[in-house]
């Protein structure tokens, strides 16, 4: 798949027409706080600084749309885990996550849950790749940060990952070193 156009569509805390806009599929992206959603969505895109990055642990607090092609979206999610916010504001993110995955009659064609390839998946990811497995949400997990893991304990740690995450497809990915990004535009391709 080649990548013509991306641009920033919208972001919303809430209900809003973008989400059943049924003309254009939606690709969703998440993950726990800091594991590079937005580092990985412009890598995919070839761009720097589309989606914003931050050091800090739970930056995006909106659905995040962004227009690729003018044909589809990628819908990028708020962190779940340890973002530095009050519990309460916490609850409210995974509700809204839940929401737009589970709820909101999103045309989502694929859903990209991604992990830190370097500490495995948690237990919020594991619960995650569980929650989509049962919701029959189309997904692929994608460990970003497979570039700090030493070459020769790659496979090991490869072989770690697909054992917690049972049946799920699995790419590794880098989107610091641009590893994986045919692998997963290709799935996302074949699900438009």
């Amino acid at each position: 798949m080649k990548i013509t156009s991306a641009e920033f569509a919208r972001g919303i805390k809430g209900t809003d027409p973008i989400i059943n806009d049924t003309s254009k599929p939606q690709i969703a992206f998440v993950g726990r706080s800091n594991v590079g959603k937005s580092s990985v969505i412009n890598a995919l895109l070839s761009r720097k600084n589309l989606a914003r990055s931050s050091s800090a642990p739970g930056k995006t607090r909106e659905i995040n749309f962004f227009l690729v092609n003018d044909t589809f979206y990628f819908v990028d999610l708020p962190g779940y885990g340890y973002a530095k916010v009050p519990d309460k504001e916490k609850e409210k993110l995974v509700k809204h996550i839940t929401w737009y995955l589970f709820e909101a009659g999103a045309p989502i064609v694929l859903t990209l849950v991604l992990i830190d390839a370097y500490v495995g998946p948690s237990d919020k990811d594991l619960g995650m790749i569980e929650a989509l497995t049962k919701g029959k949400v189309p997904f692929v997990v994608v460990g970003n940060k497979i570039d700090r893991v030493n070459k020769t304990a790659r496979p090991k740690q490869i072989k770690e990952i697909i054992k917690k995450i049972g049946d799920a497809p699995f790419i590794p990915f880098s989107a610091e070193k641009n590893m994986g990004i045919e692998e997963v535009l290709r799935m996302i391709e074949e699900k438009l």
